[in-house]
């Protein structure tokens, strides 16, 4: 099987004229994904058969991959899904292993993990840094606009008692303090590691939560049970509890712009001017819509939400 090299920068501004013109398409033509086969093949041939889109152990994860699927699927590319298979340790290596052949990921989290000594802060910086970190085999597609951050969440209550504003502040009251959130915390370079070495930040006890900054998590901060908790920066329940989102002055978390990372020669360029479509249009305030659909009252499947975002862009009929 051929491999198919990593995205150079002319890769990613040909993808982009190739996104334009199809984006243009739609009007008279329906679907630009409909078009992706044909059009795409003229520019090579990398990657053959079906793909295995999968996901990490959130909710929010879980509808960008169903958004991958269902892109692919219109571009006439069979696609499967395995969704919930874990955290980024599990899910980097089944994609090494082929068990996987997409999975969405965030660029600053995928960078810190790949690279725990890198230097990059900023969107472009991490961009430019993450191609050059990949193990080989695997690659980077283009990254979205659209970032979701993990983030130091505290209730109104906790905010005003200790006067908290930044994890600067929190580190002044940490050691009284109970934090919560996902068992991998204890040991990717941006948890308590992280914390303590940017912001002297020791928590009192560290509780483990594997829900990925969800309900149990927001559950145990509003019962007191923690004090501060690790959630996603467009979760819908920082607003609906009026939680507090501490700022990061020291850049403990880079930044996450959502990016798929892929089994390099299983993806054909039909595949990837399917799901660069995806990252030209998939914006922030689109994570917090689909999360609010998904993991607010309504508790629509993923595949549902996913499904009605591809249609209101104009990827599916």
């Amino acid at each position: 099987m051929t491999h198919l090299s990593r995205p150079t920068r002319r890769t990613v501004l040909g993808a982009a004229a190739g996104l334009s013109v199809l984006l243009a398409a739609t009007a008279c033509s329906g679907s630009p994904l409909a078009t992706n086969s044909s059009t795409a093949s003229a520019g090579g041939t990398a990657g053959t058969g079906s793909l295995v889109v999968g996901s990490a152990n959130f909710p929010e994860s879980a509808t960008i991959a169903e958004i991958y699927a269902g892109a692919l699927n219109a571009a006439g590319i069979k696609t499967t899904t395995k969704l919930n298979i874990g955290s980024r340790e599990v899910y980097v290596k089944a994609v090494e292993d082929g068990s996987i052949d997409v999975v969405p990921d965030y660029t600053g989290n995928l960078l810190g993990f790949l690279d725990p000594k890198t230097t990059a802060t900023t969107p472009e910086q991490v961009v430019a840094a993450l191609p050059k970190a990949m193990p080989a085999g695997l690659s980077v597609l283009s990254a979205a606009k659209a970032e979701d951050k993990d983030a130091m969440v505290v209730t109104a209550a906790t905010a005003a008692k200790y006067k908290l504003k930044s994890i600067e502040d929190l580190a002044k009251v940490c050691n009284q303090l109970t934090l919560g959130a996902p068992p991998e915390f204890q040991t990717r370079p941006y948890g308590l590691a992280g914390l303590k070495a940017k912001y002297n930040c020791v928590p009192a006890k560290f509780t483990p939560i594997s829900d990925g900054g969800g309900p149990l998590t927001v559950k145990a901060l509003l019962n007191n049970d923690i004090q501060v908790a690790d959630i996603f920066t467009t979760s819908p329940a920082i607003p609906e509890n009026k939680l507090v989102v501490l700022t990061d002055p020291k850049n403990n978390w880079l930044a996450q712009q959502v990016v798929p990372l892929v089994k390099t020669d299983k993806i054909s360029d039909a595949a990837n001017m399917a799901l660069g479509m995806v990252s030209g249009l998939l914006t922030t305030e689109d994570l917090i819509a689909l999360n609010t659909e998904v993991s607010g009252p309504k508790k629509m499947d993923p595949k549902d939400a996913a499904a009605a975002w591809l249609k209101e862009k104009g990827l599916t009929k």
